[in-house]
């Protein structure tokens, strides 16, 4: 069972930074594929972005792609998004995920996803 927790949420102008945090409870996070989506109210949850085990592969979501890097540090059990020029249509709840296996376009589904924390709001005011 891996527990994921996020954090580093908040409300945020337009054209500001925000970077999410995600810390897994066990060490064997590193294999997993990490993965964030958001669910804005009213709308069903997206795929954001994506990172492979070993941090080779990255997947990003076009709304965000040129915007927002994730990366990971498997010492530490955590992966990040840090996410810039934020939009207000980027306000939504932002979920962490943990798949044991996806390639490609695969890690973009929800159902490939095993472990999902609780999600931390984001919130950018125009």
């Amino acid at each position: 069972q891996v527990q994921l927790v996020e954090s580093g949420g908040g409300l945020v102008q337009a054209g500001g930074s925000l970077r999410l945090s995600c810390a897994a409870s066990l060490r064997t996070s590193s294999y997993y594929v990490m993965g964030w989506f958001r669910q804005a109210p009213g709308k069903e949850r997206e795929f954001v972005a994506a990172m492979s085990g070993s941090g080779a592969h990255t997947y990003y979501s076009d709304s965000v792609n040129d915007r927002s890097t994730i990366s990971r540090d498997n010492a530490k059990n955590t992966v990040y998004l840090q996410m810039n020029g934020l939009k207000p249509e980027d306000t939504a709840v932002y979920y962490c995920a943990a798949a044991f296996y996806c390639t490609g376009y695969g890690c973009y589904q929800e159902s490939a996803y095993d472990y999902w924390g609780q999600g931390t709001q984001v919130t950018v005011s125009s």
